[in-house]
């Protein structure tokens, strides 16, 4: 069997258990934007994201970010909703899926 490497592509880690439930909670519109956006990050590499003007990968200020984690960056998940990660490595670990925009940077 044939290993496919991703070098220098941006690796996901989708096993957040808060992630995951909110995910597969989303109607089923905002469910494949969410997977198709997920598939568009995994081709690209981190350099390429931080310019690409449909995720908007954002630094969140507002927030103080969970021990161990530098920072957290909000992204476009779908046309209406943002998630959250962070950077490991080669590893984006996303975090949440936000209701709207503006609990993303929990500014309601």
């Amino acid at each position: 069997m044939a290993v496919i490497k991703h070098e220098g592509c941006i690796r996901l880690d989708l096993n957040n258990p808060v992630f995951q439930g909110q995910l597969l909670t989303l109607q089923k519109a905002e469910r494949h934007a969410a997977l198709d956006s997920l598939k568009k990050i995994r081709q690209l590499t981190w350099n390429q994201l931080y310019r690409d003007p449909g995720i908007k990968w954002e630094k969140i200020t507002s927030i103080k970010p969970p021990a161990g984690i530098d920072a957290v960056y909000s992204l476009r998940i779908s046309r209406s909703r943002r998630g959250t990660a962070h950077r490991e490595g080669e590893y984006m670990r996303l975090l949440t899926i936000a209701p709207d925009h503006d609990a993303t940077y929990r500014r309601k």
